[in-house]
């Protein structure tokens, strides 16, 4: 299995190059994630699928490779609850994650370090409120009705 450590290096490599919608490093964003989970008292597979919760969706690595990786059952598990597919209701993407045990967890530290206000200052006016109200809704569906932080 791979390690923690070995995880992180694999999805900083998948993710070299990107940036976030502030034009970040798109590693600062996975790394928070991983961190979030951490501390919301998540275990090493769900620390793993922080790392590499966005690398399917963003096609940074395919459904295959995370099919062959030597990472466990759950870990595989959370990470394709939390890709989002094309033309997936948001009632239908939140229906997987809560049916996914450990995604929740997961998702809830994704959506708190994307609805953090400093990240969402630096975006213009429009795109802001867009974001928030997205994220709004998903913490709604997703029945975290408590603050993102």
């Amino acid at each position: 299995m791979l390690t923690l450590s070995e995880i992180e290096t694999l999805a900083r490599a998948a993710h070299a190059g990107q940036t976030d919608k502030a034009g970040r490093p798109y590693a600062e964003h996975l790394r928070a994630v991983a961190e979030g989970v951490r501390a919301r008292g998540g275990d090493p597979d769900q620390i793993a699928a922080a790392w590499l919760h966005d690398a399917v969706e963003d096609d940074a690595l395919s459904e295959t490779w995370l099919d062959a990786a030597e990472l466990s059952d759950r870990t595989k598990a959370v990470v394709l609850a939390v890709t989002k597919r094309a033309g997936e209701t948001p009632q239908a993407y939140a229906g997987r994650i809560l049916a996914t045990p450990g995604a929740l967890l997961v998702k809830e530290a994704d959506l708190a370090h994307n609805a953090d206000p400093a990240r969402l200052a630096v975006l213009d006016a429009p795109t802001r409120i867009r974001l928030t109200e997205k994220y709004v809704r998903m913490r709604a569906l997703l029945g975290l009705t408590d603050q993102p932080f």
